[in-house]
């Protein structure tokens, strides 16, 4: 037995504009109502910007070339 969705959509109502300020809403009360979550928010925010701070300085000193890159069509076909 298949399982459809109506009107050929993914199965998630909530898409784009939508969905995001659900997001950051969900966040912004986890945030409010648990103090654990807020260092949980707080070490993971540090982490991702040290890990964006690293990516950024790793290319500006090994900047990507075009030999670096690997062809999307290896048989040359268009």
């Amino acid at each position: 037995m298949a399982v459809t969705t109506q009107g050929g959509s993914s199965g998630n109502p909530l898409k784009g504009k939508a969905g995001l300020v659900i997001a950051v809403a969900v966040v912004v009360i986890l945030l409010i109502a648990f103090p654990a979550y807020r260092w949980f928010f707080i070490i993971s925010v540090g982490i991702g910007l040290g890990v964006w701070a690293v990516l950024v300085l790793w290319y500006k000193v090994r900047p990507i070339k075009g030999d670096d890159v690997e062809t999307k069509r290896p048989l040359g076909l268009s």
